[in-house]
């Protein structure tokens, strides 16, 4: 039986080849045919790379949080489905539609 090529390459720099690796790290794994070692290897670089996901997601969300602040400093939010803005308790004239 043919061996397998271990996924092992630098860290990505955008987030969607992040995230890909991810994806060619689980299927990897779920495969189950690597030895312990290797599967620990992947497994931590795995962590890694989720961990670093998260937290771009996370560091995207609070720049969009920012941009969608009213003119009043209230935070907007703008539902996925309609496109359109709801501000905050505090309410505003802001109506800005995407």
């Amino acid at each position: 039986m043919p061996k397998r090529e271990q996924v092992k390459t630098p860290a990505p720099s955008s987030f969607e080849a992040q995230l890909a690796t991810l994806e060619r790290i689980v299927r990897e794994l779920e495969r189950g045919e690597l030895p312990l070692e290797q599967s620990l290897d992947l497994f931590e670089q795995g962590v890694r790379l989720s961990r670093e996901c998260q937290e771009r997601l996370n560091e995207a969300e609070r720049r969009i949080e920012v941009l969608l602040r009213g003119g009043d400093g209230a935070t907007v939010a703008v539902p996925f489905e309609s496109g359109e803005l709801i501000e905050d308790e505090e309410g505003g004239d802001d109506d800005t539609v995407f």
